[in-house]
């Protein structure tokens, strides 16, 4: 044992085995959950908890917490007994209504930071991501607020993950980022029962992590799982590491102690009243009543509890002194704390008024150039394409692995990690903006929900957004993918017409604090239609109206096609039909418009034609017994942007065609 470490007792023994029957009490009681991993890693947890885990169960939110992820996330019962028996307001009766309607307890850990729960967990490999992300918002901030005798920010990253997330492939995406980033302060256990929902690991992987994870730069060991100070003894040594990520592979017995350990069946199945009698009386537990806790156990825990807010304290009063010594900073501080934007941001947004033609990823960037330097919490990134997807202000620095102070990340080829860690920065307060291809959105589409799911205000930069891509052709060429965004609940999807649009798109984006945004942006130039102060916020408006007539058609567009329902609105105006132009970056922001204001736009009564390069599945929602949609139900083709867009009908000519044809 190292002469650092402290020797455990009995009581340590205690307090894990109490979070072990509570967890299988909770299990058994609702007749569903996942039993095997809490009676394998309640040792590990306990170590952390009670002596490593800066943390004040009486002030969740206190910003310089370590952080602790369940990646893991079918363990959850295990977490919410961890949490109850630390002191945070999750109560007994809320761990016995475990998986019940209304409960705060859900089948994998949803979040809830009041509560100590850091992040949604359960789609596996997420949470370990998540953390790396965490991770780097601790550098970052690190590199940021720190000052000589004032490190407020100084805190760990911890994990717990499972065979399964570490099969997972944005896992390996997460961890080789986190090993170029030489992330010193985040540490992951690796639960290694060697079983999976199919049986044992064997059948299905070969692989040695321990030496995948060395090839990534992270430091590694490997110890009993069910051994205290072995624990103990690795986490202290992962915290001497302090230029690379550490993983602890924890040697464990799935369902440890129960009459099902260490086969498949105890993963995810409730033991059974004589199960759950047999895991009790090897534990020495008595088998009622049930959800039974310790007084001992109950005493270890409160000493926890009062040792974090002795430590907490110790930190508000370093933080006193701070605000003593570098008042601006702590402004920033308190800016960053409180999660607020600082005033008159958005006077850095940039006016189009009167510019040229310029596709709109290039408006984005141009907005960025100015948003970068007026907003400190404002992190960016791509997955390698800087350079297309125009994501990195002039002013912003990269990251680098010894420097933390820029704005601005290369994630590499690494879109499904960008998303999670996008996230992870998230949890921590930050603001990320990362882009790549709306094709690939695919890729990060599991993240993408993770964000909305949780209500994180993640913005994805989605360049090359259609046919417009040309040459490229159909691998390249999205037609359903903003169909699949705007399905996924509270994210909000923005396709602006140009660059005053994509500026407000951007406020929308950066205004929004509950849900993440997706701006969904052009290859190809679009002239500048509309006005600087536009109502994008209101999803869909009326951008040209003909004169001194009422309209008898709509013509509503999206995006680039925008441009050409302008365009079709003059041809048909020389035809004698007068043609309002609807311009609609947003559903969803449209949706939430009052049916006055919404009805007022599209006109009840007036035939209407939608015109957008994508999925025609959902455009009959906006429309009325006589309209018409110009779309796309097929893949696109390599050629010339303008040759595509002409050959699929997205033409001026045909628009005016189809116009008539509704008119009779």
């Amino acid at each position: 044992m190292n002469q650092n470490s402290k020797p455990y007792d009995h009581t340590d023994q205690l307090c894990a085995n109490t979070l072990r029957m509570l967890a299988i009490d909770a299990v058994q009681q609702a007749d569903s959950g996942h039993p095997g991993l809490p009676l394998g890693v309640a040792d590990i947890v306990t170590v952390l908890y009670t002596h490593f885990l800066k943390h004040n169960p009486g002030s969740p939110n206190w910003p310089d917490r370590d952080r602790f992820v369940l990646s893991a996330g079918h363990g959850s019962a295990l977490l919410y007994a961890l949490l109850h028996a630390s002191g945070y307001p999750l109560t007994l009766e809320e761990v016995k209504n475990f998986r019940q309607w209304g409960s705060h307890t859900a089948g994998h850990p949803e979040y809830n930071p009041e509560l100590g729960i850091e992040t949604t967990t359960g789609p596996l490999g997420q949470g370990v991501s998540n953390a790396v992300g965490m991770a780097i918002a601790e550098r970052w901030l690190a590199a940021r607020f720190n000052q000589p005798d004032f490190p407020i920010v100084n805190h760990y990253t911890y994990t717990l993950a499972s065979d399964g997330d570490l099969m997972e492939g944005i896992s390996h995406e997460a961890a080789s980022f986190a090993g170029h980033l030489k992330l010193g302060k985040l540490i992951v256990f690796f639960d290694d029962n060697s079983i999976s929902i199919d049986g044992s690991t064997s059948i299905s992987n070969s692989t040695d992590m321990l030496a995948r994870f060395e090839a990534y730069g992270w430091h590694t060991q490997q110890v009993n799982g069910h051994d205290m100070e072995a624990i103990d003894y690795a986490i202290r040594t992962a915290q001497t590491e302090t230029g690379r990520p550490s993983l602890i592979a924890c040697k464990t017995h799935i369902g440890y102690g129960s009459p099902a350990q260490d086969t498949s069946s105890v993963h995810g199945s409730p033991l059974g009243d004589d199960g759950l009698a047999a895991t009790k009386e090897h534990f020495a537990w008595p088998v009622e009543p049930r959800f039974y806790f310790p007084d001992d156990a109950k005493q270890r825990f409160a000493e926890v509890k009062a040792a974090g807010e002795v430590r907490q304290n110790e930190w508000e009063t370093m933080l006193s002194g701070y605000r003593q010594a570098h008042p601006e900073l702590a402004a920033a501080w308190d800016e960053f704390v409180a999660g607020k934007l600082p005033a008159n941001w958005q006077n850095a947004l940039h006016d189009f008024t009167g510019d040229k033609a310029i596709a709109t990823r290039v408006t984005s960037g141009t907005v960025l150039d100015g948003l970068v330097p007026a907003i400190p919490t404002l992190i960016g990134g791509s997955a390698d394409l800087t350079g297309s997807n125009k994501t990195k202000a002039k002013s912003a620095k990269a990251i680098t692995p010894d420097d933390f102070s820029g704005e601005y990340i290369h994630y590499g080829i690494r879109e499904h990690g960008m998303g999670a860690i996008m996230n992870g920065l998230a949890l921590h307060g930050l603001r990320p903006f990362g882009g790549t291809f709306l094709v690939f959105a695919d890729y990060m589409r599991p993240s993408i929900r993770m964000a909305a799911l949780m209500g994180l205000p993640v913005v994805y930069v989605f360049t090359h957004d259609s046919i417009g891509l040309g040459e490229d052709g159909p691998t390249h060429q999205p037609v359903e993918h903003l169909t699949s965004l705007r399905v996924i609940p509270n994210l909000v999807t923005l396709r602006p017409a140009d660059g005053n649009e994509t500026a407000q798109a951007w406020k929308v984006a950066l205004e929004r604090q509950n849900g993440p945004t997706a701006l969904v942006l052009t290859r190809q130039n679009l002239p500048q239609l509309a006005p600087v102060d536009n109502e994008t916020s209101k999803g869909a408006y009326v951008l040209s109206e003909p004169k001194w007539v009422e309209p008898e058609i709509v013509l509503i567009a999206t995006g680039s096609e925008v441009s050409l329902a302008m365009e079709a609105k003059a041809a048909l105006a020389d035809d004698g039909i007068a043609a309002r132009v609807v311009s609609m970056p947003s559903w969803e922001l449209f949706d939430a418009q009052s049916e006055e204001y919404r009805q007022s736009v599209l006109l009840p009564d007036v035939p209407r034609v939608a015109i957008e390069t994508g999925s025609t599945l959902a455009w009959p929602r906006y429309l009325n017994s006589k309209s018409a949609v110009i779309g796309l139900d097929h893949f696109g083709a390599s050629a010339p942007y303008e040759t595509v867009y002409e050959k699929f009908g997205f033409s001026v000519e045909n628009i005016v065609k189809v116009a008539h044809e509704l008119l009779g």
